[in-house]
């Protein structure tokens, strides 16, 4: 069985922790084939955002497994009480994609009402300092494989929390930055409005497509990711939107005033 795995996870730019993790994963199965994307370090906000955009608003396909790994451990260690970080889970999506994640902040926000499934994966008691490289790989494979056996009992998905409603989700490399407004609830009454972001006020146009943005303006409109119903995107016609709001981070919130 051949399996595509596309790992998600904050290990950070360039950083071997992708390589030595890709290596567990080939080891664990070596007829697997892995793709990474690298988000923000600690933000669940921009992990949630690609586990959903690629596990349910991309294509769907045969042997296609979302396998993410940010685990920001926000409570503090002590010898007593060693800070493990939130448990490893499996989800299915109702289009038939496996989802092996983390349950941390929002790493799964962006996917609950799509799951149909929703357990938690069991681990050895001692997992050591680095479970992400030297447990997890194995369980993603055997998962990968059909196998069950270390799936646990079911979770509740009512105690995962909705996903932010006004926040930064995404900045790509040309600077257009991504949020977690839907176009179905943005209802601006005019053509202009006034947007609140990293202590930055900008005024800007509000178009339906970015081909109707004229030459350096600064725009809000429907983005490229969020499926059929997209989530708007600040837009600057022959420049960068991030620069002009002094370059946000995943998670940052904004305000728009119209």
């Amino acid at each position: 069985m051949s399996t595509f795995v596309h790992l998600i996870a904050d290990y950070g730019p360039a950083d071997p922790a992708f390589s030595e993790v890709v290596h567990r994963l080939t080891a664990a199965d070596p007829t697997m084939t892995v793709q990474s994307t690298e988000v923000k370090p600690f933000s669940t906000v921009a992990t949630g955002f690609w586990i959903a955009q690629l596990g349910i608003h991309n294509p769907s396909f045969d042997d296609l497994l979302i396998y993410s790994n940010t685990a920001p451990r926000t409570t503090e260690s002590t010898p007593e009480r060693a800070d493990t970080g939130g448990p490893l889970c499996y989800l299915e999506l109702d289009n038939g994609v496996p989802v092996v994640a983390v349950d941390a902040g929002y790493n799964l926000s962006f996917i609950a009402d799509h799951a149909t499934t929703f357990r938690e994966v069991e681990l050895p008691a001692d997992t050591g300092q680095f479970r992400s490289r030297d447990v997890f790989p194995r369980r993603v494979a055997e998962v990968a494989n059909g196998n069950r056996a270390a799936l646990g009992s079911e979770r509740s998905l009512d105690d995962v929390p909705t996903p932010p409603e006004s926040v930064v989700c995404h900045v790509d490399g040309y600077g257009n930055v991504k949020t977690s407004i839907r176009t179905s609830e943005f209802n601006p009454a005019g053509e202009t409005a006034t947007v609140e972001l990293n202590d930055e006020s900008r005024d800007v146009v509000v178009r339906n497509a970015v081909s109707d943005v004229p030459e350096g303006s600064l725009a809000i409109v429907p983005g490229s990711a969020g499926g059929g119903d997209p989530y708007q995107e600040l837009f600057l016609r022959g420049g960068s939107a991030a620069a002009a709001f002094g370059r946000p981070e995943p998670g940052n919130e904004l305000t728009v005033r119209v």
